[in-house]
């Protein structure tokens, strides 16, 4: 086995702080969509989780989506959800808050404590697909351990 990127390396030891039993994987071609990751992993486009940050409008806090592939978010609800508008950072914020590059960003292991929500439609699978640290490395997992690790408040997304 070869030895894993850094930042990889970085989630293969936070999952196993969380107690998830996760195996990452660096897969030849980019993994950096939701798209080129199903592709890869050979599963769903909706088995992929897509770990979307936003940032608060007025808080400047950042905001951890984690979204089925097929999924999207509505700004306008999430912020209902929420109680403040949501607009999309740049990639400076992104990788304050993450240590990681959009692309490549885990459901976990991130700089700072983000509040978390995570699409239901992710359960109703077996197995999903997140990013580990990297646009090439990737994790399969129970979406349901990924929530019970996480606690996450579970929405509807799509």
């Amino acid at each position: 086995m070869t030895e894993l990127p850094t930042a990889a390396r970085r989630v293969q030891e936070e999952a196993e702080r969380l107690g998830l039993a996760i195996s990452v994987t660096v897969m030849p071609d980019s993994t950096r969509t939701a798209e080129e990751a199903a592709q890869a992993c050979e599963c769903t486009v909706s088995q992929i989780v897509k770990s979307l940050i936003f940032k608060g409008k007025d808080s400047e806090q950042a905001y951890l989506f984690l979204v089925s592939g097929t999924n999207r978010v509505n700004e306008k609800a999430m912020a209902e959800t929420i109680g403040e508008a949501i607009v999309r950072p740049d990639a400076d914020f992104v990788r304050k808050a993450t240590g990681f590059a959009i692309g490549g960003i885990p459901p976990f292991g991130h700089m700072v404590k983000l509040s978390t929500f995570l699409d239901q439609d992710l359960l109703q699978f077996g197995t999903v697909w997140a990013a580990a640290g990297t646009p090439r490395a990737v994790f399969a997992v129970d979406p349901g351990h990924l929530r019970d690790a996480l606690v996450p408040t579970v929405i509807r997304f799509g």
